[in-house]
C-alpha cells in the first residue's frame, strides 16, 4: 500500500503541475489575446483620427483654395478698374493736348491770314509820310512797304 500512495502523490503533483502550467498558458494567452487587441484597437482608433484629419485637411484646403480665388478675383478687378482708369486719363490727356495744339494752329493761322488781308490790302491803305531826309537817305519816293530783317548768330 504504501508503495500506491507513494505513486498517488506524485502523479497528483504531476497533475497540479499539468494544471498550473495549463492556467498558466491560458493567462499567457489571454494576456497575448488582449495585448494583441490593444494594438488592433490602437490601429483602428489610429485610422480613424488619421481617416478624420485628411477629412479635415482636405475641407481646409478647400476653404483655402476658395478664399485664394476670392482674393485673386479682387485683385483681378482692382487691376482692370486701375487700367481702365489710367486708359481714360491718358486718352484725357491726349484729347486735351490735341484741343491745345489745334488752338495754337488756328491762332498761328488767324495771325497769317491777318496779315495777309493787311498785305492784300490796296495801295491806297498805306500812306507813309516821307520826309526829305528819308528820300535823300533811301533814294526815292516811298511807295511800297519795306521790311529790313537783321540776322544775328548768338
Amino acid at each position: 500500500m504504501g508503495s500506491k500512495c507513494c505513486k498517488s502523490e506524485p502523479d497528483n503533483d504531476d497533475l497540479e503541475k499539468e494544471r498550473k502550467r495549463k492556467l498558466l498558458l491560458a493567462k499567457q494567452r489571454q494576456i497575448a489575446r488582449m495585448k494583441a487587441a490593444g494594438k488592433i484597437q490602437a490601429w483602428w482608433r489610429g485610422t480613424l483620427v488619421r481617416r478624420t484629419l485628411l477629412a479635415a485637411a482636405l475641407r481646409a484646403w478647400m476653404i483655402q483654395y476658395w478664399w485664394r480665388t476670392v482674393l485673386w478675383k479682387k485683385l483681378y478687378m482692382r487691376r482692370q478698374n486701375s487700367l481702365k482708369i489710367y486708359i481714360i486719363q491718358e486718352q484725357a490727356a491726349v484729347k486735351l493736348q490735341s484741343w491745345v495744339r489745334m488752338w495754337q494752329c488756328h491762332q498761328r493761322y488767324c495771325q497769317v491770314c491777318n496779315a495777309v488781308c493787311i498785305l492784300q490790302a490796296p495801295k491806297s491803305c498805306f500812306t507813309f509820310q516821307t520826309s526829305d531826309v528819308s528820300q535823300a537817305q533811301y533814294g526815292g519816293a516811298f511807295n511800297q512797304p519795306e521790311f529790313h530783317i537783321e540776322i544775328l548768330s548768338i
